[in-house]
C-alpha cells in the first residue's frame, strides 16, 4: 500500500512529467523536493527516535528506537526493550554492534564487509547528492507501477558495489521505495523498504514511518519516527568503539 506522503507538500508540488527525464533532472527535483541543496548540507547531525516493531505470523513485539547521524559519516542506532538495548554504530573507521538480545553484552567489531551497510547509513545526504564525486553511478530505468503510481526507477551501484533500486513519486519526486540489493560472503540479499509520512526537520523533508521486509515478502519490521531533530550536539563518544572494549 502506498504511503500518504504529507499532505503539505500539495502547495509546492512538483508537476508529473510523463514525458522522459534524465538523471540529472530526475536528481535534481529529488533534492529541490526534499527541501534543497542549501538546507540539506546546513544539516550538521540529526537525533531521531521513536518505536521499531518486528513482527510475523502470529509474533510481534516493540521496541524503543533511536537513531543518530552525523556529518564525518558517524551513524549510531539503539533498539530497546526491559532495560537492554541493541547498538550499532559506526564513527567512519570503526563498525561495532552490542547486541545483548544474542547474550552479547560487549561490543563486538564488525567485518568490512558487514560494515557496508553502515557506510551507507551514515552518509546524511544519501547517495543521490554528488553522487558523481562520491564514486556513485546512476540510471534511470523509466516508470514502474507501484500500486497504481507510475513511479520514477533508479537504480543506483553504490561505490561498494551494492545496488539500490529508488522509486521516486511522480508528483513530490520524493522516494517511496527503496530495495537494496547487496552481497554478504556469497550471499545475495533484497530488502525492500516502502516509505512515507514525510514531515520537515531542519528544513529538510525526511520519511516518519519505514517499512521493511525482504523483496516480495512481509515486510516484517516497521519504524515510526515520533520525534526528529537537526543540528543537536553529540558526543563523538557515541559512535567510537568503547574505549574500556580496545
Amino acid at each position: 500500500m502506498r504511503m500518504q506522503l504529507l499532505s503539505a507538500l500539495l502547495l509546492g508540488a512538483f508537476a508529473s512529467s510523463a514525458s522522459a527525464l534524465t538523471v540529472d533532472e530526475l536528481v535534481t527535483k529529488n533534492i529541490e523536493a526534499r527541501g534543497g541543496i542549501d538546507a540539506i548540507r546546513a544539516i550538521q547531525s540529526i537525533k531521531a527516535s521513536g518505536r521499531m516493531n518486528f513482527s510475523g505470523g502470529d509474533f510481534s513485539i516493540d521496541l524503543g528506537f533511536v537513531a543518530l547521524n552525523e556529518r564525518d559519516a558517524k551513524v549510531r542506532t539503539e533498539a530497546s526493550i526491559q532495560g537492554l538495548s541493541q547498538v550499532t554504530a559506526y564513527d567512519g573507521k570503526d563498525a561495532w554492534t552490542i547486541n545483548p538480545f544474542q547474550g552479547r553484552r560487549d561490543p563486538e567489531r564488525m567485518s568490512a564487509e558487514d560494515a557496508k551497510g553502515l557506510e551507507v547509513q551514515a552518509d546524511m545526504d544519501g547517495p543521490l547528492v554528488d553522487w558523481k564525486q562520491k564514486g556513485h553511478q546512476v540510471e534511470y530505468l523509466g516508470t514502474e507501477d507501484m500500486d497504481g503510481t507510475e513511479a520514477h526507477k533508479l537504480k543506483v551501484t553504490l561505490k561498494n558495489g551494492d545496488i539500490q533500486y529508488r522509486y521516486l513519486d511522480p508528483d513530490y519526486f520524493l522516494e517511496i521505495l527503496v530495495v537494496n540489493q547487496t552481497r554478504r560472503r556469497g550471499v545475495e540479499t533484497e530488502v525492500e523498504t516502502e516509505m512515507g509520512n514525510y514531515e520537515k526537520v531542519g528544513g529538510v523533508y525526511m520519511p516518519f514511518a519505514m517499512e521493511s521486509g525482504p523483496k516480495g515478502g512481509q515486510r516484517g519490521q516497521k519504524i515510526i519516527i515520533e520525534k526528529a531533530e537537526a543540528n543537536v550536539d553529540l558526543d563523538d563518544a557515541l559512535f567510537a568503539y568503547p574505549q574500556a572494549a580496545k
